[in-house]
């Protein structure tokens, strides 16, 4: 992922520096293990233990030569091992891919652990501004066309519970990615004791696999990978429901727009929402790498690298751009500045026609049939829609020519916005507790 979209803590994890680091954790955490069950000498841990991580500059330039990441790591930390001779025990009995799936899982598991941070918070802004716009009345649209007055602290309490189901999903994908293997060439444990994976994955805090061969299937890694992309998406709806209230036409949501700050190098009234876009954008990103790291679960036999490839890039580019998705979408929450007038306003532009199930309700009870009923209440919404007069003048005129008599109180009384959103309640109440 590009830096303009790399957040510090998140890069850490996936830079290769770090990724160094961990492999000299899990080789050295191997080693404690052989040398407790005396199967390489107790003094060579200490020494090894000691040597500095190599440079990612120490290892590209051994692995210009060797053609193999792990040789040339194991190459350059050899060369930071003082004696030298202690380096010789590094390894014992491994293969690449019980450094590579273990130090993989640790990574995986603490970029998990940054993100359900992030998560949780913005799952208490949207919770806050949803139940502080309970009493925010706007006019709720399906297919982008004025429906029924709603508010919008319900449109919002929708994406905190989504966002915080999409956290729940991550919590349970920590554990399908925490998983690890080292148990040797295609994995029968021919050169390494069981003992020594079980110590190392309790160490780290990781699960061995149930069954590996050489290489950890992938299957938790795709699980993972598609959360971190309905996370993503979740973060993509919010932010195109508020493209949609900062348009023109609507006005009712405006993103937050500082001092200093410009919409556009031709138009100076421009406040365009360039988070909003920017969010569709990179949820995209997130949602492609699905595709390429599922077609990493079926391999050659016990192991080929076309997993490798995909999911050096893949892997950082979903997390890095998941971690920025949500640290932007909770900065759009926090500043975002809602019209409740302009809302008001938008509620009632279309002459009252968003009253129109009501009134066929009211008139299905006076005994007249529904289809009758909808003829008759259709016919006067499009007279409204063509005219422009309000709905209950085309009503009473609609309803005269069909001799029925229309109960003027009982519509002042049906027709009110806030009737519409009175049983939310229940809604809110369940959004007290979310956390």
């Amino acid at each position: 992922m590009i830096e303009r979209y790399t957040l510090p803590e998140m890069g850490r994890i996936f830079s290769d520096a770090h990724k160094y680091e961990l492999w000299c954790q899990v080789e050295t955490l191997v080693m404690e293990a052989h040398a407790a069950a005396g199967t390489i000498p107790a003094d060579a841990v200490e020494p090894v233990r000691q040597a500095p991580p190599p440079t990612p500059e120490q290892v590209a330039e051994i692995e210009a030569v060797t053609q193999h990441d792990v040789i040339a790591f194991l190459t350059a930390w050899a060369d930071n091992t003082t004696p030298r001779e202690a380096a010789k025990w590094v390894h014992f009995g491994m293969t690449s891919s019980d450094l590579l799936d273990t130090a993989l899982a640790k990574q995986l598991v603490e970029a998990t652990d940054v993100l359900l941070a992030k998560a949780d918070e913005l799952v208490a802004v949207l919770r806050d501004h949803a139940l502080e716009h309970r009493g925010t009345l706007r006019v709720g649209r399906t297919h982008g066309i004025h429906a029924e007055p709603d508010v919008w602290g319900h449109r919002v309490a929708d994406f905190a519970f989504a966002m915080a189901r999409s956290r729940d999903r991550l919590r349970r994908a920590r554990e399908a990615v925490g998983v690890m293997a080292i148990s040797g060439p295609v994995g029968t444990y021919s050169n390494i004791d069981p003992a020594v994976e079980d110590y190392v994955a309790e160490k780290l805090g990781l699960r061995p696999a149930d069954v590996s061969t050489q290489v950890v299937l992938r299957d938790g890694i795709a699980e993972w990978v598609s959360t971190l992309a309905v996370i993503a998406t979740v973060c993509e709806a919010i932010a195109l429901e508020i493209r949609h209230g900062q348009r023109t036409e609507v006005r009712e949501l405006w993103e937050p727009f500082g001092k200093g700050q410009k919409g556009s190098s031709a138009m100076p009234h421009k406040k365009n929402p360039i988070l909003s876009e920017r969010i569709c954008g990179l949820a995209r990103i997130v949602r492609a790498q699905i595709v390429p790291v599922m077609e990493g679960i079926p391999l050659w036999h016990e192991r080929d690298i076309s997993h490798s490839s995909t999911e050096r890039i893949a892997l950082p580019d979903a997390a890095i751009a998941t971690d920025y998705l949500l640290h932007l979408t909770t900065r759009l929450m926090r500043g975002l500045v809602v019209d409740a007038e302009r809302m008001r306003q938008n509620l009632e532009s279309t002459n009252g026609l968003i009253y129109s199930s009501t009134v066929v309700s009211e008139l299905i009870e006076t005994g007249m049939s529904r289809e009758d009923v909808y003829a008759l209440v259709q016919a006067a919404a499009m007279r409204t829609w063509e005219t422009g007069v309000a709905f209950r003048q085309t009503l009473r005129e609609q309803a005269a020519e069909h001799g029925v008599e229309l109960d003027e109180a009982r519509l002042d009384e049906v027709c009110r916005p806030e009737r519409f959103v009175s049983r939310l309640d229940r809604v809110f109440d369940r959004l007290k507790n979310l956390s």
